[in-house]
């Protein structure tokens, strides 16, 4: 099974560095859907602007749906102080020190982008004696804009205000030995991850037993990704997000990671044993495991009502919500997954 492991990589870095957080996701989604058109045979967006590629297979009633979100976690100016800084609101739950230092980009309702870094409101322990001691919840933190800005007035006569996105550097980096470090990996490889598949399906020239759709969705991080718009003969819906690896975790940054149960309750157990057996007929390196803190688009799906078996695989994400790395290892058996599992019949 010989995936184009370069083309996953090149396709990776590029959508890691167009921003995209939950609610702004419009620029990586033309990025993603110009790809799904070259291989797919039709792409749609939902109303929600959620992303549908579609491949026909032999049996078009029973059909497959596998979903990644292009969504990250990021953050919104909250308030525009007297100080010239801004206070921020989260978007998506990561913890306050993981960003801390973070250099970001403000981007204005009118488009105009600023450089600027978010930093702690003590962040310096020459001046603040409680400095490390400090909370690091949210209401601490602050963007200092790198701009000559010393009042409210000044950084509102830029075109910031209240509600503009704050996007995060993800500082992509792709090593010798193999290994993928980036804010955003979480879920963004696993966009890279199905368009590789559906390159792999179009280059050798396969026809799905059942029809399959490529679901990306753009609201995953704040819990309501793949609530609607599923394609009505959806049968089975996988999705394709992330593992992970950490003290007491069964998953690893090598192996394709399959969960049994997350804090939405457990996956549908027949589909588990396909995807465990589908591993083992194709030698395929899997970790099966328990994430006891993640949702994924398969539980935004059920819990909206959706009569559908779901499962949810993906690559190791080591440090998730935070700066995370993954192996290229994890990525392709991860894609071997897939591809035994689009080319098997329901």
């Amino acid at each position: 099974m010989e995936i184009d492991k370069n083309y996953i990589k090149n396709v990776l870095g590029k959508i890691l560095n167009t921003p995209s957080p939950s609610g702004n996701t419009e620029k990586v989604m033309n990025i993603v859907e110009g790809e799904f058109a070259k291989f797919s045979t039709s792409v749609k967006r939902t109303n929600k602007g959620a992303l549908i590629a579609t491949i026909s297979g032999k049996n078009d009633d029973k059909q497959k749906t596998l979903s990644a979100h292009v969504d990250t976690l990021s953050a919104m100016v909250k308030e525009v102080k007297s100080s010239g800084r801004l206070s921020i609101a989260q978007i998506g739950g990561y913890m306050g020190q993981s960003v801390e230092g973070s250099n970001c980009t403000i981007e204005t309702l009118g488009g105009m982008q600023y450089s600027g870094t978010i930093q702690t409101i003590k962040p310096s322990v020459h001046i603040h004696s409680d400095a490390r001691k400090l909370d690091r919840k949210i209401e601490n933190y602050e963007v200092v804009i790198d701009e000559k800005v010393f009042s409210k007035e000044d950084v509102l006569n830029l075109g910031i205000d209240v509600g503009d996105f704050v996007f995060l550097d993800p500082r992509v980096v792709f090593t010798k030995s193999g290994f993928i470090k980036s804010r955003h990996l979480d879920d963004k490889a696993s966009v890279a991850i199905l368009l590789g598949c559906a390159k792999y399906i179009y280059d050798n020239k396969i026809i799905p037993e059942n029809t399959i759709n490529f679901f990306i969705s753009n609201y995953e991080e704040v819990g309501h990704g793949a609530s609607g718009a599923i394609p009505p003969r959806t049968c089975e819906f996988i999705s394709v997000d992330m593992g992970a690896p950490g003290e007491g975790q069964n998953s690893t940054e090598y192996s394709v990671c399959i969960c049994a149960k997350d804090s939405s309750g457990p996956y549908d157990l027949e589909l588990r044993k396909r995807m465990v057996d589908l591993c083992k007929k194709n030698s395929i390196d899997y970790r099966i495991d328990i994430y006891p803190n993640y949702s994924s688009d398969a539980s935004a799906a059920l819990l909206a009502g959706w009569d559908i078996r779901t499962a949810v695989i993906g690559a190791g994400i080591y440090a998730s919500h935070g700066y995370e790395r993954t192996h290229e290892d994890s990525i392709i058996n991860t894609a071997k997954l897939v591809i035994g599992y689009i080319k098997s019949a329901i």
